[in-house]
């Protein structure tokens, strides 16, 4: 069976793939096992150099790469570069500082020696996304090699393109045969491939509902799992803000990668007495994004990642619109080829809405004005997800205190847009998951944590 990719900003079909055979998914989940147990031997210098290796590759090839995701999900260029060099950025991260996060650790006891040692959990399966076909694979494969783990990928389908393209960059930078495969595969197939016996963890980016199936089929088999789920990131502008600034700072956020990101800000909590300027600011700043063909220079917001995720977008902006949110800008949907959905602004959302209740996986921004500082941190946490979240203001002191103390997410920034970082953890609470990625934290997830006791 072939699998297509196509081109969003005009419908054309620009690759096809064939589908992983059943056969071939068993050999390779043999041969990842086999590869992982000699890599499991070698020590952090001889992990280390493909893994310098491989960025050293992205660097390199960062602008094929950036096309190649421009064309398979409508990145524009300059996000692709930028998501090519950062997977660079976590290789060598890893590289420099496994040996350290990974290095046994003495615990005094009654023993003559004690201590901790952290061994890989064996071979890891990955369910990645399309948002951020690069980034999303690096950022979980960088730590779990270095760990001393293989791991098996079967990325989004639309994005096959890229999945292949980074099975080659690890294997020209010299990963043993095996250790690290793409699989394309469908989605009824991912239940199977938990099962089998070489597989020992999964890790997954997505939907709560995927998150949902991958965990049940996971738990039933006792494998250890991580997800990193949907988010409705709250940013709150507070009464002393630098308006201008963090209106910004907001549309920055919420339009990036169009929209499309889990820690995208998706719900923005501003005080009624900000209203009519911060209207006013949120329209000029969103309504002065270049729209257009990712492939073009300067583009800021290309096409959505497919037409069905746009019509998707679509249809919650009009019910929330017909329950009562005003249509600030954008909102409708443009005349001719591709998946292109406009900046847009609705006001007023409350309650009972979509553009309140849901994640909406595009470039919409949902303003929600509330009387008082109180009734804002209420109404950011009024939320079935728990991924980030941004406070506003010049206070810096109360900001940090509301981020740390009152905000019920996984990250909390303050006068800044929440981003992952290789060098802090990563990850959600209630609905948006569980577990962590990246920083110390990411690459002790896939292993086994483990005393050792001398008498």
């Amino acid at each position: 069976m072939a699998i297509e990719s196509v081109h969003p900003a005009t419908g054309e079909v620009i690759g096809r793939f064939d589908e992983t055979a059943p056969d071939a998914v068993a050999a390779a989940a043999s041969a990842c096992a086999e590869a992982q147990r000699a890599w499991a031997e070698q020590g952090f210098p001889e992990r280390a150099r493909p893994l310098r290796a491989a960025a050293r590759i992205l660097r390199d090839e960062r602008e094929a790469l950036a096309r190649r995701m421009a064309l398979e999900m409508g990145k524009p260029l300059a996000q692709g570069v930028a998501e090519v060099e950062k997977c660079a950025w976590a290789c060598e991260y890893y590289a420099d500082e496994a040996a350290r996060f990974l290095a046994p650790e003495p615990v005094a006891t009654d023993a003559s020696k004690s201590y901790v040692c952290y061994e890989p959990l064996g071979v890891v399966l990955a369910v990645m996304p399309w948002n951020f076909p690069f980034w999303q694979v690096f950022r979980f494969a960088a730590p779990a090699l270095m760990a001393g783990n293989g791991a098996l990928l079967k990325h989004a389908s639309n994005v096959s393109g890229c999945a292949l393209a980074i099975e080659d960059v690890f294997r020209r930078a010299g990963l043993p045969e095996g250790l690290f495969r793409t699989l394309l595969i469908g989605s009824s197939a991912v239940g199977d491939l938990i099962d089998r016996p070489e597989v020992a963890a999964v890790t997954l980016t997505g939907s709560t509902p995927a998150g949902r199936s991958v965990a049940a089929r996971a738990g039933a088999a006792l494998k250890k799992t991580v997800l990193e789920l949907g988010g409705s990131d709250a940013y709150l502008i507070l009464a002393d803000a630098d308006l201008p600034t963090a209106v910004e700072t907001c549309v920055a956020s919420r339009l990036v990668n169009g929209g499309q990101s889990c820690i995208a800000a998706k719900r923005f909590v501003v005080p009624e007495s900000l209203r009519a300027e911060c209207e006013r600011l949120f329209v000029e700043r969103a309504g002065a994004r270049r729209v257009g063909d990712p492939l073009e220079p300067g583009v800021e917001v290309g096409p959505m990642a497919r037409r069905d995720l746009r019509d998707e977008v679509h249809a919650q902006v009009e019910r929330s619109v017909a329950r009562g949110a005003r249509r600030l800008l954008g909102g409708e949907l443009p005349p001719g080829p591709g998946a292109f959905y406009p900046p847009t602004v609705l006001s007023d959302v409350r309650p009972g809405m979509p553009a309140y209740e849901e994640e909406v996986f595009g470039p919409v921004a949902a303003l929600i004005f509330v009387r008082d500082e109180e009734e804002a941190i209420r109404v950011a946490n009024d939320s079935p997800f728990g991924l980030g979240a941004a406070v506003f203001t010049r206070d810096v002191a109360r900001g940090e205190q509301i981020a740390a103390l009152r905000l019920r997410a996984g990250s909390c920034f303050v006068n800044a847009l929440v981003r992952s970082d290789p060098r802090l953890p990563f990850g959600g609470i209630k609905e948006s998951g569980y577990g962590r990625e990246l920083g110390p934290f990411g690459l002790r997830e896939f292993v086994n944590v483990k005393t050792v006791y001398v008498k």
